[in-house]
């Protein structure tokens, strides 16, 4: 029933320097930094930083590397809590891990995906919130392009919002809202000249308060958790 995708690498100290090694080919430097490191090369990561040829040709050939241990991986905490909720959880789902850059991406299918989109999509979002509070880096969760098309609605929505209290001048207090819709709404507004958005309330759900002012330096852009 579950999918995953990571990467196996085995546990270690997490050593941040990076050591240089030199030889006449690619196999003697890895050999050596395999040596030094104490590490097979599947548990190192490397760069290489000069390949040349000398005057004399390939015996005087010479390659630099970078080498350092790989860290731990990042998306174990996500990857640990999805595995023991899946044994437990009502639907028949699986899913994917992908890390890229600062990002740990969740992709959900199985039999049951639908139902993680019911209601606007809140078990879905209510599943990512819970991975965001676990690990170290920013989770976002999707699931049949949930995410794609719901930016699109909240851009799209922000923005009549916008325009209607431009020309109005009369503020417009929003329903409830949870983080990740009310970024979306303070960046589209944010984005257009004479309004400007705060968030009102407390707790996981607020209220959104869109707004006119007479000077876009007056614009801030609330940051979310």
């Amino acid at each position: 029933m579950e999918k995953e995708e990571k990467n196996n690498q085995p546990e270690q100290t997490q050593i941040v320097e990076k050591k240089e090694f030199k030889g006449r080919t690619l196999e003697d430097v890895l050999s050596h930094a395999e040596h030094v490191l104490k590490l097979p090369r599947e548990q190192f990561n490397y760069e290489i930083v000069t390949e040349k040829t000398k005057l004399f040709g390939l015996k005087n050939k010479e390659i630099v590397i970078r080498a350092w241990p790989k860290r731990d991986d990042e998306t174990e905490p996500v990857s640990r809590f999805l595995r023991e909720l899946m044994k437990v959880f009502p639907l028949k789902l699986s899913y994917q891990i992908k890390k890229k850059d600062q990002m740990i991406y969740v992709v959900f299918d199985g039999q049951d995906r639908k139902m993680l989109l019911k209601n606007d999509g809140a078990l879905l979002l209510a599943i990512q919130h819970i991975l965001n509070k676990i690990a170290n880096q920013k989770v976002q969760a999707d699931c049949e392009f949930f995410r794609r098309r719901k930016e699109k609605q909240l851009r799209e929505f922000a923005q009549q919002v916008a325009q209607k209290v431009k020309e109005t001048g009369e503020e417009e207090i929003l329903d409830f809202m949870n983080p990740y819709e009310r970024r979306i709404i303070h960046l589209t507004v944010n984005q257009i000249s004479g309004v400007t958005t705060e968030s009102l309330g407390e707790g996981f759900l607020k209220k959104v308060r869109v707004y006119p002012i007479s000077d876009d330096s007056q614009k801030r852009r609330l940051e979310e958790n």
